[in-house]
């Protein structure tokens, strides 16, 4: 009987350690460009009380020869015409299984057009790569987020 405690009591201390080890979205992320490698912008990712994340874009990162839009112009309603700093650029990404995040929409404030959303977010918490496609995530495209400090 006590080595049943002491084995069910070791188990929920593992399992309670691997969910604080366990990396959240929640947080800062520097948006890198997979066509240039270079940044783009500052995503804040925040969870919703229904357990699912959205990320809002927070600030717009200068590029040399480039000149950013200021507002989602070809964007759907409700998103037509609002400025890009502070828009929700992702919604509904929910986590999976450890590292793991599915099931989100993604917008892209440059053509308007909307994306399936998947994720998978590095063991060690400081990248997360974001898949946007359409109909099969074959067809697609993945960009490589860095968590700020």
């Amino acid at each position: 009987m006590q080595k049943k405690i002491i084995f069910a009591s070791f188990a929920g201390l593992l399992s309670f350690s691997a969910s604080v080890l366990a990396q959240d979205l929640t947080g800062i992320w520097q948006q890198i460009d997979d066509k240039t490698g270079n940044p783009k912008a500052l995503i804040d990712i925040s969870k919703e009380s229904n357990g699912t994340y959205t990320g809002k874009i927070i600030k717009i990162t200068p590029r040399p020869g480039y000149t950013p839009k200021s507002t989602c112009i070809d964007c759907p309603p409700p998103y037509t015409n609002k400025p890009i700093l502070g828009l929700d650029v992702f919604k509904n990404l929910k986590q999976e299984e450890e590292n793991i995040y599915t099931g989100g929409r993604i917008l892209d404030p440059l053509t308007g057009k909307f994306y399936n959303l998947k994720a998978k977010q590095t063991a060690n918490g400081k990248r997360l790569l974001l898949r946007g496609y359409i109909g099969i995530s074959a067809i697609g495209r993945t960009q490589t987020w860095l968590r700020q400090e």
